[in-house]
């Protein structure tokens, strides 16, 4: 297992790679190239200066946090083939500098959603907070606006001014998207880029949708294991695998998250483990804790054992934290206490190293 810590670049993070570096246990960091716009080529010199950047560091990068789908792929529309040539170029150059898995995902429009970017918890903390009510009383446009203000000054994945700008215009362009031809436009995209993956030695690992049910109207189909095993035998490779989000699947109890790490992980498709817990208040009715067990609805403690049992050796990043001691960071993305979570996450994996030994 490697443990590493996402980082959104030296010109939109409040954290460094300095301060990354000296988190016990962390080996490198997730980025990617913010700026260039989706269904753009990655120019192979950009890559190779964020890497080097990186590496000075003394981090590595060999995970993508993302490399975001153009809408006209996830809508099947015309235009989607030059934006699939595009993605097949950025793998390519992605390869020559090193890097081994992209994370990715398939939602229409929206990446993750909330209803609050920083609602208070009763030891005077923020987090991420998610009712379905608030989301059902706002439209959109109202919600997107909302997130500018409220993201303190940095970007937010997923929400990206130049995905959003032509909002009205996308949403009812999905209008005829259902479930089903959202899943034929996930295959269609994974047949074309898989082989390029297998050949250029990068895995595929799609995030699950956050949270895994339709908003607005709109189809979500990352959802739950059968789902995922859907999605993974769209192409049977093993380059086409899973993010297995523990935040994203666990706010719905039906989703048994350790038994998902073992069934896909034995089948090595999980790739990438996004690792944070929820406290759920009622169904679509949730916020984000510490990574504490006890703090939140999900067991942590069976999560790493899941993985340990698999014998998992791929890339796991403490997820979304709390906003603690004053910091100011993106929303979900400050330092204090993901790092507390990383050494969390990597304490209990020395454990149950040490104790499965014996």
């Amino acid at each position: 297992m490697k443990m590493v810590f996402r980082w959104f670049g030296s010109n939109d993070d409040s954290i460094t790679l300095e301060q990354i570096r000296q988190i016990p246990g962390m080996t490198g960091v997730v980025s990617a190239l913010q700026d260039i716009p989706v269904g753009e080529v990655w120019p192979l010199d950009r890559i190779m200066a964020l890497k080097k950047e990186v590496n000075v560091a003394g981090l590595e990068l060999e995970v993508i946090e993302s490399v975001n789908v153009h809408e006209d792929i996830k809508l099947g529309l015309p235009e989607r083939d030059r934006y699939i040539e595009n993605y097949k170029e950025t793998i390519k150059n992605l390869s020559k500098a090193g890097v081994k898995v992209i994370c990715y995902n398939f939602m229409p429009v929206f990446d993750w959603l909330r209803s609050d970017l920083a609602y208070e918890l009763e030891d005077g903390s923020n987090v991420l907070y998610y009712n379905e009510e608030a989301i059902k009383g706002t439209d959109p446009v109202s919600l997107v606006e909302e997130y500018q203000s409220g993201s303190k000054g940095f970007s937010l994945p997923g929400w990206e001014p130049e995905r959003l700008a032509e909002l009205k215009r996308i949403m009812e362009l999905y209008k005829d998207v259902d479930e089903e031809k959202l899943f034929e436009n996930l295959k269609y995209f994974l047949e074309n880029i898989i082989p390029v993956c297998e050949e250029y030695d990068v895995k595929m690992a799609i995030h699950p949708d956050d949270p895994p049910w339709s908003i607005f109207g709109l189809p979500r189909i990352i959802t739950n294991k059968e789902n995922l095993e859907r999605m993974v035998k769209l192409v049977d490779s093993p380059y086409n695998g899973l993010t297995l989000c523990t935040g994203s699947l666990g706010v719905n109890p039906d989703n048994d998250i350790p038994e998902l790490i073992r069934y896909f992980g034995k089948m090595g498709r999980v790739h990438f483990g996004h690792i944070r817990n929820i406290k759920i208040i009622s169904p679509g009715h949730f916020h984000e804790v510490s990574h504490l067990s006890s703090d939140g609805s999900l067991d942590v403690f069976e999560i790493m054992k899941a993985y340990y049992d698999i014998g998992f050796e791929g890339y796991i990043r403490p997820d979304h934290g709390r906003m603690i001691w004053g910091e100011e960071a993106r929303p979900g993305y400050g330092l204090y206490d993901r790092a507390l979570g990383a050494t969390y996450l990597n304490g209990l994996w020395e454990a149950i190293n040490k104790i499965s030994a014996k």
